[in-house]
């Protein structure tokens, strides 16, 4: 059996955060609201048209402005400890993934105080055969999730990771639980995003989409959103990378699709991309979307292999396939090619192109990692990707030495001769 599985209402089209918002005390009778964003957003005034509408509709609120950049468990359980001094019935998370994790994570200890990070933690292979019930949300409190940038996803999809700041160590939780109940995508939230969160977000929601087409777990119906959100993709956030808000529809087109790409990926997973990525923003501290960008072509080619060293261990296919998967891609872009590989060259040579569009350099190098101080960090980075979650739904199993080789094709740059060693 398989599923689709998306928050129970999904609210688009600029301006449309204060007529959703009414919902609270026309449809669902919501008293008590607490806000969750972060500094920057908070002393900015992103929080304000929904204060203001709140206020409009008598209902109390506060805000918990202290999320971290990489939210930390020691700011959840504050924000979680306000909350049961406040006792909301509705939480909104204003903000990009940090913010919506960290609120994600403060709803769980608010609704279950003696919730057990280890055990939620526990990770799986399909995650509809778990061995640990995730405790049931929104008895309490009701979720609402507010992206301001055209990428994570998180609105949309049931994941959130948070950094024990004491030990290091990041718990990546997972269960449809976490699955917010309402996602409001207003472009107006996102119009002056800088242009280095448009383009790291942007090219995050075209790796949600390509991992998402190429995973184990997709299915047709995440295939139709992830190709129309790439096809959405490449041609938007070049404008939006280079007008922002002066070109609205560019802006509202990006943020539709990263939520798309966001359902995608939340019902047919990522793959080793991914993995890849989030250990060289933890080792190297490389903005998680650019990290995914400069890891791209390796992934793409690696995957195309038709004769893997190992097949994913859940496939919804008999044999490998994922070379067509991207020829499908390339036709839908509408890209030249004769054979699927020559499709695939010119999909990877189309994403080079957009990379280069929005600024993005082409190497780990260029983001001015030193090379001893990768190469010190490569033999674990390549261990924890090969541990990561997301590896799993991957069309093809990588060895530890396949990783490590990916990791130094991206370091050095596609015309380097190098070995993993």
């Amino acid at each position: 059996m398989l599923w689709f599985r998306a928050p129970e209402k999904v609210y688009i089209k600029r301006g449309c955060l204060p007529v959703a918002l009414e919902e609270l005390k026309e449809e669902i009778n919501r008293k008590r609201v607490f806000i969750v964003t972060d500094t920057f957003l908070y002393k900015n005034g992103y929080t304000k048209v929904i204060t203001d509408k709140l206020d409009e509709m008598g209902i109390v609120h506060t805000t918990f402005y202290n999320v971290e950049p990489d939210p930390s468990l020691k700011s959840a359980k504050e924000g979680a400890k306000e909350m049961e001094t406040f006792e909301p019935d509705c939480i909104i998370a204003i903000g990009g993934g940090s913010a919506m994790d960290a609120a994600k994570i403060m709803w769980v200890l608010y609704e279950h105080p003696d919730v057990d990070f280890l055990d939620m933690a526990i990770r799986f292979q399909d995650i509809r055969k778990r061995v640990y019930k995730f405790p049931k949300m929104g008895e309490k409190a009701y979720f609402i999730a507010v992206p301001t940038s055209a990428g994570t996803g998180s609105e949309v999809t049931p994941f959130a990771v948070i950094t024990d700041e004491r030990t290091g160590v990041k718990y990546p939780l997972a269960d449809y639980e976490l699955m917010p109940d309402m996602a409001i995508v207003d472009s107006n939230m996102m119009m002056n995003a800088p242009k280095g969160l448009t383009a790291a977000s942007g090219i995050d929601a075209v790796s949600h989409s390509l991992e998402a087409i190429a995973s184990m777990m997709a299915t047709d119906y995440t295939d139709g959103l992830a190709l129309r959100a790439l096809k959405m993709i490449f041609e938007y956030l070049p404008r939006a990378y280079e007008k922002g808000a002066d070109d609205p529809e560019a802006r509202e087109k990006m943020a539709n699709a990263a939520t798309m790409a966001g359902m995608a990926f939340a019902n047919a997973f990522l793959g080793v991309c991914h993995s890849m990525a989030h250990k060289l923003g933890a080792f190297h501290h490389i903005p998680h979307g650019i990290a995914n960008a400069l890891l791209l072509d390796e992934v793409l080619r690696f995957n195309s292999s038709n004769v893997p060293e190992k097949m994913g261990t859940f496939p919804q296919y008999e044999h490998p396939h994922t070379l067509e998967r991207y020829a499908e891609v390339a036709d839908y872009l509408n890209l030249d090619g004769n054979t699927n590989e020559e499709k695939l060259e010119n999909l990877i040579k189309a994403i080079d192109e957009l990379k280069k569009k929005i600024e993005i350099k082409e190497t780990i190098r260029d983001y001015g990692i030193e090379e001893k101080d990768f190469l010190d960090t490569l033999d674990e980075m390549s261990q924890q990707a090969f541990d990561d979650q997301c590896t799993g739904s991957n069309p093809r199993y990588p060895l530890i030495s396949e990783i490590k080789q990916m990791y130094l094709n991206a370091y050095y740059g596609k015309n380097s001769k190098n070995d993993a060693v």
